[in-house]
């Protein structure tokens, strides 16, 4: 049976080499094998940790190199990266096995490099964690063209919570059908409640859904934000949850179902067509698919995005936005929506919009920061729609 030092390696590779998600992959490892509940614990924070730090932990190895670290093998750098990691981050590990499980995996997996492996994390071990002075991308392990975006959105102030945040423990929260917002302190979910984030849950409250209304929900996957509007409405009324994908319309049907909600119609469904035999609604929620620079303390491989990436979902953003309100009844709320913290995604997205819609008026707009509220980051936008003007 593999050890979870050498899952974690594994893991990590794949992360490295695939582009995968830290938690699908993670998940995936712990169906697969079955770990004692420390050594499960152990590797979800090794593998989460090592994303998370990952900036941190190259400056610190790259010290001890003769060569770059982009020379090293990658097997090699993700056996340092695991090694530095416990060394600088885990109190409770010893370095001995810190050291000594490395060198041993390093056996394994690159023998060659296990003298080199052993020689560096001696130095990291003797010297602690090495930051140069002001240099925000080594401390928070994020890269400078996130900061700068940050720090230009919001300010140093601001930018710098998000980033200490992001590097901090995680609070998981969940919606109670009896008690509302709850906060889990261990992962155990009973069929009142669903995990869904304090920020997404302030979004719902915010669209201010009434039972017997119709509500459309245009990218609703997992379906978490159709079941806490479908409990504000005392499960009365109707809401159309769409996806493109159909094993994710499963997903929201099977979710509806264990949580004894009936009036969420899970269909597929493209947000950005328009679809004239649907029928209006009275709100529509519009949470379109974004960045996610909102979700980098859950996520962690997030904040190693490039920007210019993230700088081809406007466009998209606001063909589902302007859409979605082709389905709104006049006087109909219209909710737009992202977990990203980007003002390009958020706040100009809106304001193309209301431009170019003088029949819609902004009500409410909110960012949420994840240092005040402790939750993830998140944006929305709740506007209303009056008779068109001639």
């Amino acid at each position: 049976m593999k050890s979870a030092r050498e899952l974690s390696f594994e893991t990590l590779l794949k992360i490295e080499k695939d582009n995968s998600y830290s938690n699908l992959s993670i998940a995936g490892v712990l169906k697969d094998n079955n770990l004692e509940d420390a050594d499960k614990a152990f590797f979800t924070a090794l593998v989460y940790g090592v994303v998370e730090r990952k900036i941190t932990l190259d400056y610190n190895i790259g010290l001890y190199l003769k060569q770059p670290i982009k020379k090293l093998k990658t097997e090699a750098l993700i056996i340092l990266r695991i090694g530095a990691y416990q060394l600088l981050f885990m109190d409770k590990i010893p370095s001995h096995a810190a050291i000594n499980e490395s060198v041993n995996l390093a056996k394994k997996k690159v023998n060659f490099a296990s003298g080199l492996i052993n020689a560096v994390l001696r130095k990291i071990d003797q010297n602690g964690l090495q930051i140069p002075e002001d240099n925000l991308e080594v401390k928070y392990s994020c890269p400078q063209e996130l900061i700068d975006l940050f720090i230009d959105a919001y300010g140093k102030e601001k930018a710098i919570g998000i980033l200490e945040h992001a590097n901090g423990p995680q609070k998981m929260y969940a919606r109670d059908k009896e008690k509302g917002l709850v906060e889990l302190t261990e992962l155990k979910i009973n069929n009142n409640q669903h995990i869904q984030d304090k920020a997404s849950q302030l979004c719902c409250e915010a669209i201010g859904a009434q039972p017997g209304e119709t509500i459309f929900d245009m990218c609703a996957a997992p379906g978490g934000k159709s079941f806490t509007i479908a409990e504000i409405m005392q499960n009365k009324g109707r809401i159309v949850a769409f996806d493109l994908y159909p094993q994710r319309v499963e997903l929201i049907a099977q979710g509806a179902k264990r949580l004894g909600i009936d009036i969420i119609d899970a269909r597929v469904g493209d947000a950005s067509q328009f679809d004239e035999n649907l029928g209006l609604a009275d709100r529509v929620l519009c949470d379109v698919p974004c960045a996610g620079l909102g979700d980098i303390g859950r996520k962690p491989e997030i904040r190693y995005k490039s920007i210019k990436d993230i700088e081809k979902l406007p466009p998209l953003q606001y063909n589902i936005l302007v859409n979605s309100a082709r389905y709104l009844k006049v006087y109909g709320t219209l909710v737009y929506s992202t977990c990203s913290l980007n003002p390009k995604e958020n706040e100009e997205v809106v304001k193309r919009f209301l431009d170019a819609h003088d029949d819609f008026e902004l009500v409410e707009q909110r960012t949420i920061f994840p240092q005040e509220e402790d939750c993830d980051g998140f944006f929305y936008s709740v506007m209303k729609k009056n008779e068109t003007r001639h």
